[in-house]
């Protein structure tokens, strides 16, 4: 065997290692992709669902009224999904629904009274309605009666009866606060829950801590003499 015979076989067998060395580089990046998303890396797709999903800032019972700020949110129909305001007239309009009675009806209803619009150039539309921002007047919470400082406060997830007392600057010389009340709107009806403000004020009785919903009145009366 000759000096050329001996430089054509180093040479192909370095193409073959080099062939070889890339061979296995691109084995490793798939092995490693595999193992990411086995492991739950999100896609984008994934990602932008999420983002596009809003947070409810009240409970499902709210009833919506004037300013209330409304995301509007169409299950895969992006250019459907906007946020809007209600009008002082009571309505809003969306894409493909127009000027439909918002107030005086809870973010389910509403849901399914543009469902019902859309379903006119929507297959099988799912609306979600979310209270973004509730500033209506349907969304305070009244403490009147025998308080340092009578007041509608405005309502934000979490607010309590205490809280409540406490922002007002408390009870009043004069305040029979275990006779307190709170008067609640439940499907246009009205109930009456009693607390003893006294004892969870000045026993830290939190058992009377009820948690407040938009649209309740706390009633404190004057104690009788």
């Amino acid at each position: 065997m000759g000096p050329g015979t001996r430089y054509r076989i180093d040479y192909n067998m370095n193409s073959h290692n080099s062939l070889f060395t890339r061979l296995g580089l691109g084995l490793l990046c798939f092995i490693t992709g595999q193992v990411a998303l086995a492991q739950g890396s999100p896609t984008p797709a994934a990602e932008a669902t999420e983002a596009a999903t809003p947070v409810s800032a009240v409970p499902d019972t709210y009833v919506i009224g004037p300013g209330d700020v409304l995301q509007v949110f169409v299950w895969r129909q992006p250019e459907l999904s906007v946020s809007v305001p209600v009008r002082p007239d009571g309505k809003v309009s969306t894409p493909l629904v127009e000027d439909i009675v918002a107030v005086g009806k809870n973010p389910s209803q509403l849901a399914r009274e543009m469902e019902k619009v859309l379903s006119e150039y929507v297959r099988s539309p799912q609306v979600n309605v979310i209270v973004s921002q509730p500033i209506s007047i349907y969304s305070q919470v009244k403490i009147i009666g025998q308080v340092a400082r009578a007041q509608a406060l405005p309502y934000r997830e979490g607010i309590t009866a205490l809280d409540a007392v406490l922002a007002v600057g408390g009870l009043a010389p004069f305040a029979a606060g275990n006779r307190a009340k709170v008067i609640r709107t439940v499907n246009g009806k009205q109930t009456e829950i009693r607390l003893k403000l006294d004892d969870l004020v000045n026993k830290g009785d939190m058992r009377q801590n009820i948690p407040l919903q938009p649209g309740d009145v706390l009633v404190v009366p004057e104690s009788r003499f």
